[in-house]
């Protein structure tokens, strides 16, 4: 697995091959309390960066994911459908959405690195 990056709006990246892997970060779920629900995109549908991928839902509200890179969605954790509290429990692991095939795999670097993220975080609070 390669470097893992970060949107503003707390979702990570982590490229694996042509593929990479998306979810929300340990901020994002800590943010929205216990997740009860994920709605995952269909597979084969793309999607541009920023658009709206994913919708994930908790007891405060429901969020919109969106996706940190263009390309097309080629898998979806199907196991959130069954354990969405996945989420919570293993955000930046367990509790990835989807798995990206890359249209263009540059675009990574325009997202911040775990160093800048985490400064970023910093100055939320």
């Amino acid at each position: 697995m390669s470097e893992t990056r970060y949107t503003k709006e707390h979702e990570w990246i982590r490229l694996d091959g042509d593929t990479a892997l998306v979810g929300i970060t340990e901020h994002a779920q800590s943010q929205l309390g216990d997740v009860v629900f994920v709605d995952l995109p269909e597979i084969g549908k793309n999607v541009m960066a920023g658009d709206e991928a994913a919708v994930v839902e908790s007891v405060k509200a429901a969020s919109e994911i969106y996706a940190p890179a263009s390309g097309e969605v080629v898998a979806v954790n199907d196991a959130l459908a069954d354990a969405p509290a996945t989420v919570n429990e293993d955000a930046e692991g367990k509790g990835w959405f989807l798995k990206l095939k890359l249209a263009d795999p540059a675009e990574l670097e325009k997202l911040m690195t775990a160093q800048q993220y985490k400064d970023f975080v910093a100055t939320l609070s």
